[in-house]
């Protein structure tokens, strides 16, 4: 990754995709075998699927920092007009109670503000009193101008948690504030769990995660000011490190190893050596995986996967060995299963490199951006999507469920999506050379056209498992489509170096293009959308059936005949089923 000198920072898209090729195309291996690896020198070689894969070990190491350009940094913060209207207000209540209070905005804005950035995530560090007790004067202080005063908004603190500090939160002007006391944290020697105090800037300072995020707005004097003195030099330096020892710091607030991973990977920063040490300190892992919430570890693990540079802040973790803490695995699955594989997580890694890779070969206009999303989450788990486990009801459940529910506490909703474009790719990667065939007389004889498939010609077969496959999928087709394409086997040399690695996703992305292309003209485009013609009721009244299964059979039978016969009407459909219900009834 290199990084442009331009006080609003561009990025590269990542290096050519460290991806495999296929040595012995088939046309639809198992996708439930395992995966085995072995690892040698710089390159992981590993079995999948069957197949010989190849693929070059990722290497997230950071770069010199001496060869990383200055960044831009501002020599002093331009307020737009809402933020001084903000700022000049709570002036205006120091004024009206006569408070000496120190009003100093911190963190991310003032970072994001030096570096020419918007940001609309005020934080204000007070040195007097609580934040609550400053939000109510600002409420005591508009009401005495006749003015409508605002709601407060406490988030109270939760130690075991490392959350050590109580927020306040009111809304002006339309923006949410943060309102919060300057800290200072004693440790007694047996305890983690600090004991807080009204604290200094200077003090709060370096308790912050990241010199860089360690930086005041003095709204009072209208200047920045960095007590640690070293954030402005680590911002132009493009440098991410923490104000005191970054053990220490880690362990205070072991979500703060993800943040500077998040941080370092989002500006393109240089990960301090000794903050990777730390990172991946026996003890910072056990205070990951025991002192922070769940949904504090998915909330920021969403946030790099949504962000701009996803692959290298997932590659951070898994380069710092933190893999498997942040994704962690049901106590149920005896971990020598996973130990005895060289570097699973770096196959998950590479498949999610690749995605991102396909996705900006393809358009990212593909997809949206909950797509693009959920489209790194589902190949990031690829090679996971065959692994389950027994739940306490004794139930096989996947293991990419656990994930989503309970590593990282996102919605239910997500890990259901990913689980079903999962489950699709099988059937995909089956439909990828049927529909790409230029032979229309496919014999019927080499293909599984699945149990209860209408006696059709083979072109309204191929349409009928088509639509019945997006019927199952909906909006997220073209993620399970992207998926199957890494999946899907592809003839192509596997001697050359790294211009055929990117040659090997061209070659998928003009394979990608030629199945949507497929599935468009077919006029499968929403078509789970489409209203049966025929529904429970007429098809009882028209069989003249009773209430049970026969009913839920025709019914699909009527959604496969839909498919087959795109432009056919009800009555159609209606003489259809009279004679096949004839026919059957005279089988019998």
């Amino acid at each position: 990754m290199r990084i442009a000198s331009s006080a609003h920072r561009f990025f590269s898209f990542q290096n050519p995709p460290h991806f495999l090729s296929i040595a012995k195309p088939s046309l639809l291996p198992s996708l439930h075998r395992g995966i085995q690896f072995k690892k040698t020198n710089s390159t992981l070689h590993y079995k999948f699927l069957g197949f010989s894969h190849r693929l070059r070990a990722m290497s997230t190491t950071t770069e010199n920092p001496t060869s990383l350009p200055t960044v831009q940094v501002r020599d002093s913060i331009d307020l737009t007009d809402k933020e001084r209207r903000i700022f000049d207000r709570l002036l205006e209540v120091l004024r009206h109670f006569s408070l000496q209070t120190q009003l100093r905005v911190a963190g991310g804005w003032v970072r994001d503000k030096l570096l020419g950035r918007d940001c609309y995530d005020i934080d204000i560090a007070i040195d007097n009193m609580l934040g609550k007790e400053f939000c109510e004067k600002v409420n005591e202080y508009l009401s005495s101008k006749g003015e409508e005063a605002h709601g407060i908004g406490v988030i109270q603190c939760n130690p075991d948690q490392s959350k050590h500090l109580e927020t306040a939160r009111m809304r002006l002007y339309d923006i949410w504030i943060d309102v919060v006391n300057l800290r200072c944290e004693d440790y007694s020697e047996n305890s983690r769990i600090p004991t807080m105090r009204f604290g200094t800037a200077e003090e709060d300072a370096y308790r912050r995660d990241l010199t860089i995020n360690s930086l005041f707005y003095n709204i009072n004097t209208s200047s920045v000011e960095d007590f640690t003195g070293r954030g402005i030099a680590d911002l132009k330096s493009g440098k991410i490190v923490t104000p005191l020892p970054p053990k220490e710091t880690f362990l205070d607030d072991p979500l703060r190893v993800l943040r500077a991973l998040r941080f370092g990977a989002r500006f393109g920063f240089t990960l301090d050596a000794e903050l990777k040490k730390a990172a991946s300190d026996d003890d910072v892992k056990a205070a990951i995986a025991d002192k922070i919430s769940r949904e504090r570890v998915g909330h920021e693990i969403d946030l790099m996967v949504s962000g701009s540079q996803p692959i290298t802040a997932i590659s951070y973790i898994s380069d710092l060995s933190l893999f498997w803490v942040v994704f962690s695995l049901p106590p149920e699955i005896d971990p020598p299963t996973y130990q005895e594989f060289e570097s699973p997580d770096r196959s998950c890694v590479a498949y999610m490199d690749a995605a991102w890779n396909l996705m900006h070969l393809i358009g990212c206009s593909t997809f949206n951006d909950e797509q693009r999303r959920l489209g790194l989450y589902t190949t990031l788990f690829l090679p996971l999507r065959s692994s389950t486990y027994k739940d306490n009801k004794s139930k096989e459940v996947p293991v990419v469920n656990y994930i989503f529910r309970n590593s990282l506490k996102l919605k239910a909703s997500n890990a259901e999506t990913v689980i079903r474009v999962h489950n699709a790719t099988e059937e995909f990667v089956s439909l990828i050379p049927l529909i790409l065939s230029d032979n229309e007389d496919i014999k019927i004889a080499e293909v599984d056209w699945g149990r209860g498939v209408l006696d059709v010609p083979v072109a309204s077969k191929l349409r009928i498992k088509a639509g019945l496959l997006l019927r199952k999928i909906k909006d997220f087709w073209r993620v399970a489509l992207l998926a199957s394409v890494l999946l899907y086997p592809t003839n192509i040399d596997d001697t050359k170096e790294a211009s055929a690695e990117q040659f090997k996703l061209e070659k998928r992305s003009q394979t990608f293009k030629r199945v949507e292309n497929a599935i468009l003209e077919l006029g499968l485009e929403k078509t789970w959308e489409r209203k049966p013609l025929v529904d429970g009721k007429d098809i009882k009244s028209v069989l003249q059936l009773k209430d049970g299964p026969l009913v839920g059979e025709w019914q699909k039978k009527v959604v496969q005949w839909q498919l087959a016969y795109p432009s056919g009407t009800s009555e159609e459909c209606f003489d259809w089923m009279r004679q096949t219900h004839s026919k059957r009834a005279r089988v019998e």
